[in-house]
């Protein structure tokens, strides 16, 4: 698997079209921080919360019905994801992006933030992030996330002070999470859907880590760069969405490795492509 791995990469490095590294990444890659995966055996889509199934909580719907409490998990989310850390899998691809430079992308559908924090920068958060706010009521503007507003405890109450930050100042509804909910289709503004397919159509190499293929726009970026001949590593802990897309594939590898050790491995073989 490694010779074969080594291989690919030092065809799409020395490709001039088509030639760019990019990677795909989904809430497995974050488990090692302490963040439970949304669709594993242990993640927060299967267990749902405490009283209602995820694709009925996570909705802009349930929302606009229930806002302080979906704020109240929010924030919860929100601390959880600050007292994190980003791990060795974050920490490598922030080293493969400075060897990499321009022809590095990398695509994720976490919110968690932690792959800014470990210093990718060349990056496209599909699903939204942690970071931003906007109207739920369809106001125009993105803002950042009050700083006075911190991460609770999943018990704690919204403050006055909460609600008041979590008004629109155009429109006085509820501001709510820039981020992607089951009932919402994806967009350019907050989901650099076009941007992230338009990376997926030049890419030489597409890594897919930690993550299954649930929703439609990563399976659609795995699609686009097939279609224009680009190899595929899946690498994730057991089968999933893009293991049925690709199986039947010539340009595909399927790695039923730790990310990190992969990753790993990745780096030094651009490493040594570098010198």
């Amino acid at each position: 698997m490694k010779e074969q791995l080594k291989e690919i990469i030092r065809q799409v490095y020395h490709k001039e079209k088509r030639n760019l590294f990019t990677f795909l990444t989904g809430a497995g890659i974050s488990s090692d921080s302490g963040i439970p995966t949304y669709r594993g055996t242990d993640g927060i889509w299967v267990k749902g919360t405490q009283f209602h199934k995820p694709e009925e909580f996570g909705t802009l719907k349930y929302f606009k019905q229930h806002p302080e409490e979906v704020w109240q998990y929010a924030l919860f989310r929100k601390k959880m994801f600050e007292t994190a850390m980003p791990n060795h899998s974050h920490l490598e691809l922030a080293e493969i992006e400075k060897m990499l430079k321009n022809r590095f992308h990398l695509i994720t559908q976490n919110i968690d933030n932690l792959h800014r924090r470990a210093g990718n920068t060349r990056l496209y958060e599909i699903h939204g992030n942690n970071r931003e706010i906007k109207c739920s009521n369809g106001c125009k503007g993105i803002s950042l996330f009050p700083q006075e507003i911190k991460g609770k405890d999943i018990d704690e109450d919204l403050t006055r002070n909460d609600i008041a930050l979590l008004t629109c100042p155009d429109c006085g509804h509820w501001m709510r999470p820039n981020i992607l909910w089951f009932d919402e289709y994806y967009d350019e503004k907050t989901n650099k859907k076009f941007s992230a397919l338009k990376v997926a159509k030049n890419s030489g190499i597409l890594f897919i880590i930690g993550t299954s293929g649930a929703t439609n726009l990563p399976l659609a970026i795995a699609e686009t760069a097939l279609k224009y001949a680009a190899c595929i590593v899946d690498v994730n802990t057991e089968d999933n969405n893009f293991t049925e897309l690709i199986k039947n594939k010539k340009n595909k590898l399927i790695i039923r490795e730790k990310s990190t050790e992969v990753l790993a491995g990745v780096k030094e073989i651009i490493k040594d492509l570098n010198r």
